[in-house]
């Protein structure tokens, strides 16, 4: 594994490092888990988009620029550093759209990735059901075949970004007979389809930023089914890939919040021997993460497949996530209670809000829990655990 950087990729950082300075907003924009911030959001993700910036690896006819993955770990590393917005359109742009490029059809193509690259739409995911969340195989949501398309009936809950957002793409039971991870379908619907009703979730910073998502007959045509009809697991393992693996959580995150950590405890001054063991420990694992990824990357590059063991990658960036939030919130205090808009909050709640946020890592993408059954089953070869008889 090379970690030396090419003259080409050195000028495509300095390209990056550049527009960002100049064009970074010098206020955080409203959170996009309100109406004002989802707009602005999406504003920004125009002018990424202007800029060549928004999915820099993707086809040019996409929106991209062709970029290669070193490049774009190059971007997400200036991006977090230069404290950039969050991406709004993450869910399609990290999550729908490699399955889409894998999956897709010619016309879902050319249909669905431009859009999504200027930020004009944007997908929530519709996986989770009321008694299917971390057992993604056990969903109820079903669909009647019609002329033309399919009825789409159920319940989805904990959709990110279907507030405010245009498309969901869905797992859906499509054989009525069919149990576990067969006779599923995968479905994109708009969020504006007659049949869709979307109740926002209240978060702990009172914002709604999931929602449940009811589905009564909701028509979809043929031509918005992603894969074949009844592999919709096939194509539903392709997306969690990438949510557990390479595309959603970038070492530059985790780095850039590593460096303010340092920066924090730098300002606190003299430290017990514990804080600054665990603020030193948070630095060297966020390097380490950031090795790891350039392993992944390197397997890619040679031709493999990411497969099982992208949940040993889930477990450690969540987990390492949360305690360096936690190490954080210890540096602060009493102070590391104060969130947005408090008059003495350190930069403006933004460590209350990051350990918040954190808190759900070990459990969307599929729960910790769940990843070290598969760690053990698929990657070390364990006998799988009974199912209980009751």
């Amino acid at each position: 594994m090379d970690l030396d950087f090419t003259p080409e990729e050195e000028k495509f950082r300095a390209e990056v490092r550049e527009w960002l300075e100049a064009n970074v907003p010098a206020e955080p924009l409203p959170s996009f888990d309100t109406a004002e911030g989802f707009a602005a959001h999406q504003e920004w993700e125009d002018r990424l988009h202007s800029a060549g910036l928004s999915v820099v690896t993707w086809p040019v006819e996409y929106g991209g620029r062709e970029a290669s993955l070193t490049e774009w770990l190059i971007f997400e590393e200036e991006y977090y550093r230069a404290g950039a917005p969050g991406r709004v359109g993450q869910n399609g742009i990290y999550l729908l759209a490699p399955s889409l490029f894998e999956f897709g059809t010619p016309e879902q193509k050319a249909r669905f990735l431009p859009p999504m690259a200027r930020g004009e739409e944007v997908w929530a995911q519709g996986w989770s059901e009321p008694e299917a969340g971390s057992d993604l195989a056990n969903v109820r949501s079903r669909a009647e075949r019609v002329d033309g398309g399919w009825l789409v009936s159920g319940q989805k809950t904990w959709s990110s970004r279907a507030v405010h957002g245009h498309w969901l793409f869905a797992l859906v039971r499509t054989d009525p007979d069919s149990v576990r991870h067969h006779g599923l379908t995968y479905f994109l619907l708009p969020l504006d389809a007659p049949g869709v009703t979307v109740r926002g979730i209240h978060q702990l910073d009172g914002y709604a930023g999931f929602a449940e998502v009811f589905l009564d007959k909701v028509f979809v045509p043929d031509d918005q089914v992603l894969g074949e009809v009844g592999q919709g697991w096939k194509v539903a393992m392709s997306t969690t890939g990438s949510e557990r693996g390479l595309t959603l959580r970038s070492p530059g995150r985790f780095l850039a919040a590593a460096d303010r950590l340092v920066d924090l405890a730098r300002q606190a001054g003299p430290l017990d021997d514990r804080l600054r063991e665990d603020v030193a420990d948070a630095w060297i694992k966020t390097q380490a993460y950031q090795a790891y990824t350039f392993q992944t990357l390197t397997r890619i590059l040679d031709g493999e497949s990411i497969g099982p063991e992208s949940s040993i990658n889930k477990i450690f960036w969540s987990e390492m996530d949360l305690r360096l939030h936690e190490t954080a919130l210890r540096l602060l205090g009493p102070a590391g209670e104060l969130v947005e808009g408090a008059p003495e909050a350190v930069s403006d709640g933004r460590w209350a809000d990051g350990f918040l946020f954190a808190l759900a890592g070990p459990i969307y993408g599929g729960t910790n829990e769940v990843q070290r059954n598969i760690i053990a089953e698929r990657v070390l070869g364990l006998p799988r655990e009974p199912r209980s008889k009751r």
